[in-house]
């Protein structure tokens, strides 16, 4: 079983993204979704972007996120 965060990215500097995971930022690289843009809910495993989101699915994960932060 993987682990994979969901994070929206910042910014894109060549082959690597700046993910905001909630007020902290990691860089991952963006080498196997190369169509990833600012703006993206994705999900990021092991340094890697992995899939993106559609934007409905995107908020409802980062609305799910809050709630169990507020706990």
């Amino acid at each position: 079983m993987c682990l994979a965060i969901p994070g929206r990215i910042t910014a894109i500097e060549q082959e690597e993204a700046v993910i905001d995971y909630g007020g902290t930022t990691r860089r991952a690289s963006i080498r196997l979704l190369p169509d990833a843009a600012v703006g993206d809910t994705v999900l990021v495993h092991a340094g890697f972007v992995i899939q993106k989101l559609d934007p409905e699915s995107g908020a409802e994960l980062e609305a799910l996120l809050k709630e169990i932060e507020s706990l």
